[in-house]
């Protein structure tokens, strides 16, 4: 028996899946990881936690399906991009915790850099948010006492969670990303596919801190903290992985994950696309040293705002139900609700929005605003794919397919597919990001064949297709826009 091991390590959850070297998925192991707020608009992570959890879920994994290490062709790492940590090169001791993506802290620097953002984004097809690496980074150097002079000398290492979790899982041998990854930091130049001296002097990050830039899959090092020796061969950031996950390797394929945020990645082939409608330009994966691009819209609230209902107003104990009260809301209340809950993703990326529930009347339930909180989701993901077509004409008429936890929700696939007028495929196996690590681990392990290759890892679960008029679906998308009007800066 040979298997493949993917670490999934996510914003709110880390998650081992052990597949069999033809992808079925044969254990999955999860628990959540807490998540710290010290500050309005503030987000952390314990490092410590990740490793921990990294190290248990995996182990779990392994011990339920009866594995020996030998019988393990490779583990790959998938995890959240741009969540930002600094840690000391001989120890792996963390330097205070990770700043997570969702982060805000970073709001008036990225500000103060705004004449420089036409730079910015032309070496790394990326903007001035907060959302990304590099100001994150230079936060930690600046706010922790000596992090500068020893990141300068080389004694501390900087990483997004692939690689902070490389080097502990290689007892410190290995301080290396991979492409996709270093592409979300604001100092890769993602033509070239290395680190930007213009971009290291802009944001003052020293070289030396920095990892070593490898294909998503390739030989990374060995772990041996899993009861034996175990070839780590595979790496990508989150959204990447799903991409590889759906099998969306052709120009005009387009995935949508619905996490804690959610991510579209539309592959646009092997040059970048410039976006003039505020969309990321991105790597999608490299392999062979060739790399492969995309064009991605970031929404920060999808999984989160399900979590809001739940945790901050009490209205439901469980995610599923947020489907079953929306089914029954009034359908002649027009309820809003912009979950900036940490500012404005694509296409309008205000760091200042803040969320508003809007249209609220005396009659409005937690049924509306269960509702108002699932089609918020749809209608910021209709936003992404219209600035897509408005960028790459190319693309035209498209299958969503989507992944992630709350496409276990019927009724917002379905309403997702009636507001865009197109199928959405949901597969068999919903935990995709997991499934591209898996696929990137056995690629390299020589078991499975290259994207130029048929799919043969990704199935169909159920096809979601439009049922609402056009009519109704362009009305109600403008009556969101004017939603989103009133919450920008």
């Amino acid at each position: 028996m040979q298997a493949i091991l993917a670490l999934d390590q996510g914003t709110t959850s880390t998650r081992a899946i052990a597949f069999s070297a033809g992808l079925d998925p044969l254990a999955t192991v999860q628990v959540e990881l807490p998540q710290h707020f010290p500050r309005p608009g503030w987000v952390e992570h314990d490092a410590g936690d990740i490793e921990t959890h990294s190290l248990q879920v995996l182990r779990e994994a392994i011990d339920r399906v009866g594995l020996e290490p030998r019988q393990v062709a490779g583990l790959g790492i998938t995890n959240q991009r741009e969540t930002t940590l600094l840690w000391e090169r001989d120890t792996g001791r963390p330097i205070g915790r990770a700043i997570v993506w969702q982060d805000r802290r970073t709001a008036e620097t990225c500000a103060r850099l705004r004449p420089e953002e036409s730079l910015v984004s032309a070496r790394t097809g990326l903007l001035l948010d907060p959302y990304f690496s590099a100001t994150k980074l230079a936060w930690l150097l600046d706010n922790t006492p000596g992090a500068r002079t020893a990141a300068e000398r080389g004694a501390l290492c900087f990483g997004t969670v692939d690689c902070f979790l490389l080097h502990r899982l290689t007892e410190g041998r290995v301080h290396a990303t991979d492409a996709t990854n270093a592409a979300r930091t604001l100092l890769m130049d993602i033509r070239r596919g290395d680190w930007d001296e213009e971009m290291l002097a802009l944001f003052r990050i020293p070289r030396a801190c920095l990892p070593d830039i490898r294909d998503c899959a390739t030989e990374f090092g060995t772990t041996r903290l899993l009861g034996g020796e175990i070839a780590i061969r595979g790496m990508a950031g989150d959204q990447q992985a799903a991409t590889i996950g759906q099998a969306c390797f052709a120009p005009g394929m387009v995935k949508s994950t619905y996490g804690t945020g959610c991510f579209a990645l539309l592959v646009t082939g092997d040059e970048p696309v410039a976006s003039n409608h505020r969309l990321l330009t991105t790597i999608a994966w490299q392999l062979g040293g060739k790399r492969a691009y995309a064009l991605e819209g970031s929404i920060f609230s999808a999984g989160a705002t399900v979590q809001w209902l739940r945790d901050g107003l009490g209205i439901i104990s469980h995610a599923r139900e947020a489907g079953e009260w929306a089914a029954k809301a009034d359908p002649a209340q027009r309820v809003h609700l912009v979950p900036a809950f940490t500012g404005l993703g694509a296409p309008h990326w205000d760091a200042g929005a803040r969320a508003a529930l809007l249209g609220v009347t005396r009659g409005t339930t937690k049924a509306e605003i269960c509702r108002a909180a699932l089609e918020s989701v749809a209608f910021q993901t209709a936003d992404l794919l219209d600035a897509m077509r408005a960028d790459w004409p190319a693309m035209g008429d498209c299958v969503l397919r989507v992944d992630g936890g709350m496409t276990a929700s019927d009724w917002t696939m379905q309403f997702l597919a009636d507001l865009l007028g197109a199928p959405v495929d949901r597969p068999v196996v919903a935990e995709t990001t997991a499934l591209g690590a898996a696929w990137l681990a056995g690629h390299q392990a020589g078991l499975l064949p290259g994207p130029e290759a048929p799919a043969t890892h990704w199935k169909l679960e159920r096809r979601f297709t439009p049922t609402m008029s056009r009519d109704e679906a362009r009305e109600r998308h403008g009556d969101w826009k004017c939603a989103v009007g009133r919450v920008l800066g």
